[in-house]
């Protein structure tokens, strides 16, 4: 008769115990919600990037499984009306009330700045799905970006305008970070390439009146003006750069691609016509995963068009899902963070990657210019400078 020894017996009942909780552990954990906190402007002055950015992030939670790695995935989006107090706040309750497991969005750099310690702090990765200016990944080891750094596009337009001929230029920008950066880059391109800044002009960021500046603009009379404004406020500009004639007056109007949106172009009309920019993407960009992306993204949003804030979302919520998928479920910080790094995929904007050092995009740049087709506007990219990192990473 076989005999079991008192010892082999209770080693046996110990695995088991062990086995038992081990597996009680994990399907307690695939029970709980991985939930992704998105705080963005719905209301206010930088409502339309809210309204792109949480429309992209709905988009790919749809084309994709709710659950990974065994975990329901939960959205929860707050509006903070642009302003960094209200941002703070939400995120604090998110991350102690609602126990998000990542904190995503943030349509200004003001509102980005304001949360970092936060993120740092309860080691929470915080992924910037708009905010724009170079030093936001250097505010805290927990941030990742999948929008873009202003300095990209500046110094892409600070090359094409000195090839283009461009000796003189005048520059306007909003008076915050992104418009600072894209001031500085932009000048220092130009000058490096023998070109020459008549004047840097900053516009308060709220309430902008730009027809002052664009007056001095005329008297000065440079080959060109280079302009920075945030998404949404591209109309005013080109309307009062023409109602002020400057369109006749043979002054180039450039700038970065937040002034020509797609989502406004058409609302903008004939003034924007052969405005050049330099932006990473596009809605006219050829490529089959960009066209199903714009497809899929008109037809859930009653036609309406895709921008780059939108972009930003559904790749943002790609890396989220990605490095989820990577972990196999876990949501501990360091882990998720780590899984987010180095990410290299497709994205209706072109090829792109999370660079592990800087935790920053680094995608192509396009010069493109605003064309009338079919009876609407749309920014035509007509060249490609690849793989462009953050110049301000590198100085």
């Amino acid at each position: 008769m076989f005999k079991i020894s008192k010892r082999s017996f209770t080693q046996k009942l110990v695995k088991t115990a062990l086995g038992v909780a081990a597996f009680s552990t994990l399907t307690a954990f695939a029970d709980e919600p991985f939930k992704i906190g998105l705080i963005l402007p719905m209301t206010g002055q930088a409502a339309s990037t809210g309204k792109q950015v949480e429309a992209g992030v709905r988009l790919y939670m749809a084309q994709n499984s709710g659950k990974i790695a065994g975990r329901n995935v939960e959205l929860i989006v707050k509006d903070d009306t642009g302003l960094p107090d209200v941002t703070k706040r939400i995120a604090q309750e998110m991350v102690v009330n609602d126990k998000v497991d990542v904190l995503a969005g943030f349509g200004l750099t003001p509102l980005a700045l304001a949360t970092a310690p936060i993120a740092t702090q309860s080691k929470t990765p915080l992924v910037v799905m708009a905010a724009a200016t170079s030093s936001i990944t250097l505010a805290s080891p927990y941030i990742i970006r999948t929008s873009f750094a202003l300095p990209q596009a500046a110094v892409t337009m600070g090359d094409w305008a000195a090839k283009n001929g461009i000796k003189k230029a005048v520059t306007l920008v909003s008076d915050y970070g992104p418009g600072i950066d894209a001031e500085k880059f932009f000048r220092e391109r130009l000058l490096l390439n023998g070109g020459q800044i008549m004047e840097a002009m900053r516009v308060p960021l709220r309430n902008a009146d730009f027809a002052p500046f664009l007056q001095k603009v005329r008297d000065l009379k440079p080959e060109a003006l280079f302009v920075f404004v945030p998404s949404g406020q591209g109309t005013q500009v080109m309307k009062q750069f023409a109602e002020r004639g400057l369109d006749k007056t043979g002054i180039k109007l450039i700038g970065t691609g937040d002034v020509t949106d797609d989502d406004l172009l058409n609302g903008i009309g004939d003034v924007s016509l052969g405005m050049v920019t330099s932006h990473h993407y596009s809605v006219t960009h050829k490529s089959a995963v960009n066209q199903k992306f714009v497809e899929a993204f008109e037809k859930a949003n009653n036609k309406m068009r895709p921008n780059f804030m939108a972009v930003a979302g559904y790749d943002g919520t790609r890396v989220i899902y990605e490095a989820l998928k990577a972990t196999k479920g876990k949501a501990g910080g360091d882990a998720l963070l780590a899984a987010m790094k180095g990410q290299i995929f497709e994205s209706p904007r072109g090829p792109m990657f999370i660079d592990a050092q800087t935790r920053d995009v680094v995608h192509n740049m396009y010069i493109r210019k605003v064309e009338k087709i079919n009876g609407e506007y749309f920014n035509t990219e007509f060249e490609t400078i690849k793989d462009v990192k953050d110049p301000g990473k590198t100085q």
